[in-house]
């Protein structure tokens, strides 16, 4: 593991036994209702199953690279939750599940870095609220995963997966391929097995092309949804947390906790739902081929299919990226200044990166440079291209839903996964992201199939605070599709 020497480990079986085993078929098919049930039945305990996880993290860990700081507390917490259970506390369908957060969640018992070497100086003071969420919940606090450093926004030749505390991130089904980003190691760990889900964030793309390119469930709720505070941002007009699973329902009870309210789908059917199509066709072949079989796949469910295409892109990503450059200045600095001990401004990392020996050692960083030139949040232009973005995004959905009176919009999340190569960065040519990023929507990535050994997802979006809906749908499609396999961790692939 990259960094995980940087926290103090608690050895697999510290208790003195070796670690039981669970079979890693097992473990990658149980879903969190499975687990509780054994646990309830007492087949199961949470150590047992902590273990288990630790256990993978040790044996995988040296070819995905996906964990920065392992929580030394895990096997108490495991523990803790076991005692609850015997004593008929049980906090919730979370208590004892294994959980990986994104390092760019505050911690207060671990560092929390955004993959710079700058925040390493000193701890946050407190957790994020979505932590307290996960702790009150039961949660087992597996450790921290890697990022593409700061979210992916700081280097216009950036390659996901790479972060100066952490490395590369491998893409677990063919190691040589890229995991996407930014939240590229908690979706690697998360289809490695190594956790039973985790927490990811997004301003765009950053939770649903991990998802995607990894073969898992990813869950973009709308903005708001989740709190906010405490995580490293790059915009609060876009930024949100969001889970990782291997399953539908794990993701779904996973936001149910980080937001307070029931996610869990009913069982939803396709029949007679109106999807909206937006294939994204003749750039990739193989994703092409995903699509139709998914378009298949949703007729004989039942489904009806129309042909979409959400108006107005180019002119939302053209205003996306300078509105982006303003909130990240000035919401960056809002946070460090409640991080003592560290960097207090962009101007203080864009100095700290020049004089660091590792952290311009893959790639440049414009994007700071070009965000520390961007003007201040109350500049009439600045507030011309956010309001113009955002309202164009929000049109491109909502008026196809009502004009053809959709239930939700599907698009293929990702293409292959590309070669890891930090002099040409990432080449990811197929992303559906903006919409639903840039409109503050929902957006969930299922597993749809495969180009090759490269999984291929379909996300699933809708307006705002269709979060429930969606899930219901996603859910229905990933029993009917039944489309992800386990990674096996190829070396290469032609």
């Amino acid at each position: 593991m990259a960094a995980t020497a940087a926290v103090a480990v608690s050895p697999v079986g510290a208790d003195g036994a070796p670690a039981p085993t669970l079979n890693a078929v097992t473990l990658d098919a149980a879903t969190i209702p499975d687990l509780q049930a054994r646990m309830a039945k007492g087949s199961l305990t949470a150590v047992r199953l902590t273990e288990a996880y630790l256990g993978r993290i040790h044996e995988l860990e040296p070819k995905v690279h996906s964990i920065v700081f392992l929580d030394p507390t895990a096997l108490s917490q495991a523990r803790a939750s076991d005692e609850r259970r015997r004593s008929g506390r049980v906090l919730g369908p979370l208590d004892g599940i294994p959980v990986l957060l994104k390092d760019n969640i505050d911690t207060r018992d671990l560092p929390t870095t955004a993959g710079s070497r700058a925040l390493l100086a000193a701890k946050p003071r407190r957790d994020a609220p979505l932590v307290h969420k996960l702790r009150d919940a039961g949660a087992v606090i597996l450790g921290k995963t890697n990022l593409s450093e700061w979210a992916n926004f700081r280097s216009t030749k950036s390659t996901s997966g790479w972060s100066g505390v952490g490395g590369q991130t491998n893409n677990p089904y063919v190691l040589d391929r890229n995991p996407c980003g930014s939240s590229s190691g908690s979706a690697v760990a998360v289809a490695a097995s190594l956790a039973q889900v985790s927490i990811g964030t997004e301003t765009d793309g950053s939770i649903v092309c991990p998802g995607g390119v990894n073969g898992i469930v990813g869950i973009k709720p709308t903005l708001g949804v989740v709190d906010g505070d405490g995580i490293v941002p790059i915009s609060h007009e876009q930024d949100t947390a969001g889970p990782f699973a291997r399953h539908v329902v794990d993701a779904a009870i996973t936001l149910s906790v980080l937001a307070g309210k029931d996610y869990v789908p009913n069982a939803t059917s396709l029949r007679g739902k109106r999807i909206g199509v937006w294939a994204m066709a003749d750039i990739d072949a193989g994703v092409d081929k995903v699509m139709q079989h998914t378009v298949d796949t949703l007729r004989q469910a039942g489904a009806t299919i129309v042909d979409v295409v959400p108006a107005n892109q180019d002119e939302i990503g053209a205003d996306e990226l300078p509105a982006l450059l303003t909130e990240f200045k000035h919401d960056l600095n809002a946070y460090l200044a409640m991080r003592p001990g560290v960097p207090q401004t962009l101007a203080d990392l864009i100095t700290f990166n020049r004089r660091d020996p590792v952290e311009l050692s893959k790639f440049g960083q414009e994007l700071f440079e070009q965000a520390q030139a961007a003007p201040p949040v109350t500049d009439p232009t600045y507030r011309q291209q956010r309001a113009t973005a955002t309202d164009l995004a929000r049109r491109s959905i909502d008026d196809l839903i009502a004009a053809d009176r959709l239930d939700a919009i599907i698009a293929p999340t990702n293409g292959p996964a590309w070669l890891t190569d930090y002099a040409t960065g990432d080449v990811d040519l197929i992303g559906s992201s903006t919409p639903a990023a840039v409109a503050g929507y929902p957006d969930i990535t299922v597993p749809a199939g495969f180009a090759g050994a490269l999984p291929i997802g379909v996300s699933f979006m809708a307006g705002r605070n269709a979060d429930a809906r969606l899930i219901g749908l996603a859910s229905a499609f990933e029993r009917v599709s039944n489309a992800r396999r386990a990674p096996t961790f190829l070396p290469t692939t032609p």
